[in-house]
């Protein structure tokens, strides 16, 4: 491993997060988070750093690497009783939104006229983890390239606008940390948006949120089975169609079922720093430590996607896809709302 590669992107990311610190520490009541900040600074440079290849290695690593690390470490601020409470209603919650992003996905779709694949993307990075998701189902329904540029850009939009609005929804409803953590991590799509509309909030909002939005995680595995599955029979009914031959069969789509490649192992981790923490192994100062280094790797990684993402590829990407993932979008969030108002968690 070259660790030197890694070094200008990593540090240039820690230097953004300390500016972004100071930013967030200028606005009244915490209103924009850091990790807000630390987003879009990183997009408005986008266009210089991506000049400069040296940065690529340590702004990938920061992004993806350091981003869980973060959350592992979140873990040992927080109780098993917190984790058991939220995750457990968060489920009830979860049910709504994903029959909301499939079910309204679908139908819009169909409505637009548009290809399937990418319908169906752009629903599961709504319902479930953004690009994440996007990523796991994308192989095994055998989508284009194009789809699934469409369907990441058509995802992070809406996130961005939802990293700021949030908080000011939040604080205008007069939201509890507990229903506004269901909130935003049953409602905004990608874990690093979750973060960052999480703490924007404040400091427990944003752990409730992340407990919550890693809990929608682990659908992933049982969406991208069932994709599977309704893949293989579109195939095997196409290929009848074709060649007239009843006994055709096609299993190219099992292929890219990989449960060990997919599923999100440092939820695991997180949850295993949980149970230490709850158990009294580690003393409260080291706790105290490790969980500002957690806030601050959070920051650095929010960074490092702002810094990855290019404005003109997303404008690229086409206007009915925007559409589709912001009428999707805002219903998930509108859903998740009114379930929780409806149960006394707002």
């Amino acid at each position: 491993m070259h660790i030197k590669k890694y070094v200008p992107g990593i540090f240039f990311t820690l230097l953004l997060a300390y500016i972004s610190m100071f930013f967030s520490g200028l606005i009244p009541y915490n209103l924009i988070g850091a990790g807000v900040f630390a987003l879009l600074i990183g997009m408005l440079l986008n266009p210089v750093i991506s000049k400069y290849t040296f940065f690529d290695a340590g702004l990938g690593f920061t992004s993806k690497k350091i981003l869980r690390l973060a959350i592992v470490l979140m873990g040992l601020g927080l109780s098993f009783k917190q984790v058991m409470e939220v995750g457990k209603f968060s489920l009830f919650v979860m049910i709504f939104t994903l029959a909301t992003a499939f079910g309204g996905g679908y139908l819009l779709g169909k409505l637009f006229h548009m290809n399937w694949k990418l319908s169906s993307l752009i629903s599961a990075g709504t319902g479930i983890c953004g690009g994440s998701a996007i990523a796991a189902i994308a192989p095994v329904i055998e989508a284009e390239e194009s789809d699934i540029a469409y369907g990441i850009s058509a995802t992070f939009i809406f996130d961005v606008l939802m990293v700021i609005l949030f908080p000011i929804a939040g604080r205008y409803f007069h939201m509890s940390d507990l229903g506004y953590g269901l909130w935003t991590g049953t409602a905004v799509n990608d874990t690093s948006s979750v973060v960052a509309a999480g703490y924007a909030f404040s400091d427990m909002a944003g752990k409730l949120s992340v407990i919550v939005k890693l809990t929608r995680t682990l659908s992933i595995i049982p969406i991208v089975l069932i994709f599977s599955y309704i893949n293989e029979r579109l195939l095997r009914k196409e290929a009848r169609l074709a060649m007239g031959n009843e006994e055709v069969a096609s299993t190219r789509a099992n292929e890219g079922v990989n449960i060990r490649k997919i599923f999100p192992w440092f939820i695991l981790m997180f949850l295993g720093m949980v149970i230490i923490k709850s158990l009294g192994f580690v003393p409260e100062s080291v706790s105290h430590s490790l969980s500002n280094m957690s806030k601050l790797f959070m920051v650095m990684s929010l960074g490092a996607i702002g810094l990855r993402t290019n404005f003109k590829k997303l404008a690229k990407s086409g206007f009915t896809p925007m559409i589709h993932g912001f009428i999707i979008s805002a219903l998930v969030v509108v859903v998740s709302f009114l379930v929780q108002m409806m149960f006394g968690q707002i």
